[in-house]
């Protein structure tokens, strides 16, 4: 049969649909010579007619054709509304296997239908007539318009590509890449009502600008998706584009006739209201110039914008503070799915399954008794029902919801689970309505530009599921309902009470999920101020240790809901560092009063604009019982974010303490070049003084990974008078003209009064180093752990932790395999490359020596052994950093680090260390095939055992 047989055979059939869909599913097999259903698949597993379709069942299928990641396709009889096939098939998308194709066909038209995840939609378009034609199908994308970069394929290509190449169909650009384009468009708008402002010497109302932005976005969004009547804005741009004055005027009506409906010109606008159009503002300054960049974003195709993305960008758009990071890296929707998924439905999944089995079960029973049909699909309606039911009941809240990502995420997977449900009820016959809604989702966010977005963004999801699903989209009045449960306040402190700062109220919630700002160390008062966070602290006293980051706040708080009763499940992200310090103790209390079940210890996320690690943490009142490591499955999960030994219930040892410290923290320009240090040492002072006193060499963790630079640093001891340091004539003199203008703005009072002594100047750690020759230092922060002597003139960066002992044994014991990998179990990660991070007092203080220090045996051979490997490691690394003879470059040397040795790692370096493995294994009375797991369990037996013996 060749295309003008299969033409004319099907133009003149009357059949109807029942009596001839197979028939021309099998001449159409004929005509583009691929295997039929049954030819290619007789089991029907990848590839049949009516699938889905159960065999006691006389019901039709979820399709009447089906190839396995190709397609679906449903026929309908001649002239009638193919709409309701293609919501047919749609229904059953997910059960048919989510393929990119969905075909729908009346025997004479066809429309292929793509739905590519993440990618825009495309139609193709043909009827019979077109078989026996070289012109091209029509292929429409938004609102009926040929979409940029559609292929050139004639009908009887577009039939063959479904089976043999469905790429060949799939749209060009994907939903995130059109809201990216979206977003920079609407920034150039932005930009120019905003230069509008200030030409006039007016300061720019970006409040006005973002309400008008999210207007005219929504108009465009309810433009394509048919919401509101095509002319009634894309007609009004291009009509008044030349006369700004009328524009105006006429938006600010079609902005009144949205609030309540009505008519507008001579076409009927819905009732749109929701709050985004209370007032018609449109901007005074709005030009030409404008309403053509508009005219350029109305031809975008708004109905394919992705939610979960969008408002982010907008955010970047209308947000003077990050508007700088428009063009810069975004969460995806992937990347939230992550964390939504196991918390919020994973629950609901399970449910799920349990429902339908036991919906199927209760359905035979009634058959196996001789149940009437209508008994039988009363089964199915009482256990479906219900389900449904809980769907529309579980609420979800963001607690610090931005521009309402994780909500509409949520939202999103909830009506995609409920999409299913009534899918499965309806393939037995029982109908139901979707009901899950946007009043189900919560949120709470301080920044008045996402809070003004993220109500849109929910509802543009909400609209853009409806419009996909082909559910009518003025079935609920008004269409944009108010959303007040997102709510603008601040969610940790609440400073308007005149009795003083109090705890803020968030509402009860099923499930609470959300990104939580990430602040600590110094940049707490830096960003939000001393006030701030004096109020902070005093709210939170006895809760959130004073140095855990930021994000601690919201894991305390949402901890505290699921203890109370108020919320059953958490899912937050957090920095890192969660995993240690005093961060780590929000974990402790979390699983104090219930138990982490999800976590992802060490993920890539993007945190304003810029690509971070991150931990992932989901938490109840340890009801769950299935836990979920870093995507595997793990019997529990301890509170560093580890399965397996709880190396973080290892306690702090008292015969460690006063060993290990931080280095110091100068605050400001206190460091100085080689050049200028060697002057000042060379400078006399009036009472005979010694620069050398107070000019040191100054070292940091770059230098010990990489090499010793020529930097030197002025240090005033603690304790130094003013009048002591200006006895130090040009040290003094660099410092008054450098330093002390900096920490004249330090909001900290200690650092603005003694300005010429570092902020943090260590004296524990000067006591410890004083009667030393030489000490031991390792980097807070490296890909290797690595350990390296220091001259006592030299002063150690905070970077760097520093351990008073000058002895070979102790090195040796410090860059052993048990200390590395107690350290690389007890430390967090930190940065975009991951490197671990070591801490004086939860990798060291926790350590078990062989031996507590100062109690070493004397005389022992086995203390002497470790001594004298660790001797030839240094001996060794040493010769290879600092190599003798003329054949040795300054390109050479710069290479020669330890990063680098320990990267290449030669044989001599793997033998050295091997030996001094074997001595400390010796020491510790441990073979030394042990595996990293039975270091590591003995090492914390050995913890557990001495801290126990120290009460």
């Amino acid at each position: 049969m060749d295309a003008a047989q299969f033409a004319r055979k099907w133009i003149a059939s009357t059949a109807t649909e029942r009596q001839a869909s197979q028939e021309h599913f099998l001449d159409l097999c004929a005509l583009v010579d691929e295997a039929t259903p049954n030819e290619a698949d007789p089991a029907g597993d990848f590839y049949a007619f009516e699938k889905g379709a159960s065999r006691t069942s006389a019901g039709d299928g979820f399709a009447d054709v089906w190839l396995k990641n190709k397609f679906g396709w449903e026929y309908k009889g001649k002239r009638k509304d193919l709409r309701e096939a293609y919501k047919q098939l749609l229904d059953y998308h997910e059960a048919l296997g989510q393929p990119p194709l969905l075909v729908v066909c009346d025997l004479e038209r066809f429309e292929v239908h793509t739905k590519w995840t993440r990618f825009e939609s495309w139609t193709y378009e043909f009827d019979l007539t077109h078989l026996t034609s070289d012109e091209p199908v029509r292929v429409m994308g938004r609102s009926g318009e040929q979409p940029p970069g559609a292929p050139s394929l004639t009908a009887l290509q577009v039939l063959k590509a479904l089976w043999d190449q469905p790429e060949r169909l799939r749209p060009v650009r994907t939903t995130e890449e059109i809201t990216e384009e979206a977003a920079q468009l609407f920034g150039d708008v932005v930009e120019m009502l905003r230069g509008w402002a200030k030409g006039k010497g007016e300061e720019p109302d970006d409040g006005s600008i973002a309400r008008f932005v999210s207007r005219v976005v929504f108009c465009m969004f309810a433009s394509d998706i048919g919401l509101l009547p095509r002319g009634a804005f894309s007609d009004l741009l291009s009509a008044q584009a030349a006369n700004p004055g009328q524009f105006r005027e006429a938006l600010a009506e079609l902005f009144r006739t949205m609030e309540k409906g009505g008519r507008y010109g001579a076409q009927t606008i819905p009732w749109i209201n929701g709050d985004l159009f209370t007032d018609d503002d449109v901007p005074d300054d709005l030009t030409t110039q404008e309403i053509l960049k508009l005219q350029e974003l109305d031809a975008l195709n708004w109905s394919d914008i992705e939610p979960a993305i969008f408002g982010t960008l907008f955010e970047r758009v209308l947000d003077p503070d990050v508007r700088a990071a428009l063009g810069a890296h975004y969460t995806s929707r992937a990347d939230i799915e992550t964390l939504v998924e196991p918390v919020l439905m994973a629950p609901l999944r399970r449910e799920w399954e349990a429902v339908r089995e036991a919906a199927a079960e209760a359905r035979e029973q009634a058959r196996l008794h001789g149940a009437t049909g209508e008994t039988e699909l009363e089964r199915i309606r009482e256990h479906v029902g219900p389900f449904l039911d809980r769907l529309t009941e579980v609420t979800v809240l963001d607690p610090a919801c931005g521009s309402g990502n994780f909500l509409y995420v949520s939202l999103a997977l909830l009506k995609g689970l409920e999409k299913e449900a009534i899918a499965y009820a309806g393939l037995q016959g029982v109908r139901f309505e979707p009901r899950v809604h946007p009043r189900q989702l919560l949120g709470i966010e301080i920044n008045p530009y996402a809070h003004e977005l993220a109500a849109v963004v929910v509802w543009i999801g909400y609209l853009q599921w409806k419009q996909r699903n082909v559910i009518p989209l003025d079935n609920e009045e008004p269409i944009l309902q108010k959303l007040d449960q997102i709510t603008l306040m601040d969610a940790i402190v609440d400073r308007s009470h005149p009795d003083g700062p109090r705890e803020p109220e968030w509402p009860s919630a099923d499930v609470i999920v959300g990104n939580p700002p990430f602040l600590g160390g110094k940049r707490l008062r830096t960003e939000l101020g001393d006030g701030y966070v004096e109020a902070m602290f005093e709210v939170w006293e006895g809760r959130v240790q004073r140095t855990a980051d930021l994000c601690c706040y919201w894991h305390e708080k949402a901890r505290r809901m699921v203890h109370g009763g108020r919320a059953k499940r958490v899912g937050l992200l957090a920095t890192q560092a969660i995993r240690g310090g005093a961060s780590r103790e929000t974990l402790a209390r979390i699983k104090e009063s219930g138990d982490i079940f999800f976590a992802e210890s060490n993920r890539k996320w993007v945190l304003d604009g810029a690509s971070v690690r991150t931990a992932m943490v989901g938490f109840d009142d340890g009801t769950e019982t299935h836990y979920l490591l870093d995507g595997k499955s793990v019997e529990g999960i301890n509170v560093n974010l580890t399965s397996g030994l709880p190396l973080a219930e290892a306690r702090a040892l008292d015969e460690n303490a006063g060993i290990s410290f931080m280095g110091t923290t100068k605050v400001g320009p206190f460091e100085i070049e080689g050049l200028v240090a060697q002057r000042m040492l060379r400078q006399p002072n009036p009472d005979g003084r010694d620069n050398a006193e107070v000019v040191r060499p100054w070292v940091n963790a770059d230098d010990i990974a990489g090499r010793l630079r020529d930097m030197w640093i002025i240090d005033f001891p603690p304790g130094t008078t003013l009048e002591e340091a200006q006895l130090y004539e040009a040290p003094f003199e660099y410092v008054a003209e450098h330093v002390e203008s900096v920490r004249s703005r330090s909001r900290r009072s200690a650092y603005r009064e003694r300005w010429w002594i570092h902020g943090e100047a260590r004296p524990g750690m000067r006591r410890g180093l004083a009667p030393l020759h030489r000490f031991l230092v390792t980097p807070g922060v490296a890909k290797h752990r690595l350990f390296t002597w220091l001259n006592p003139r030299v002063l150690p960066d905070h970077r760097l932790f520093v351990f008073a002992r000058d002895d070979d044994y102790f090195f040796g014991v410090m860059h052993s395999r048990p200390h590395e990998l107690w350290a690389l179990g007890t430390s967090s990660r930190h940065g975009v490359g991951n490197d671990p991070t070591y801490n004086n007092t939860t990798c060291f203080q926790t350590f078990p020596l062989p031996w507590p220090p100062g109690d070493e045996p004397a005389g022992s051979t086995l203390v002497e052994a470790i001594a004298e490997a660790a001797r030839r490691l240094n001996e060794l690394r040493e010769g290879w950093l600092n190599p003798e003879g003329p054949l040795v470059g300054e390109d050479e040397l710069k290479r020669r680090t330890l990063t680098n040795l320990y990267n290449e790692r030669p044989a001599w370096l793997d033998t050295a260390h091997r030996n001094l493995d074997e001595a400390v294994f010796n020491a510790y009375g441990w073979p030394p095939n042990l595996t990293d797991d039975e270091v590591l369990a003995r090492l914390l037996a050995l913890n557990q055992e001495r801290a126990a013996a120290q009460g």
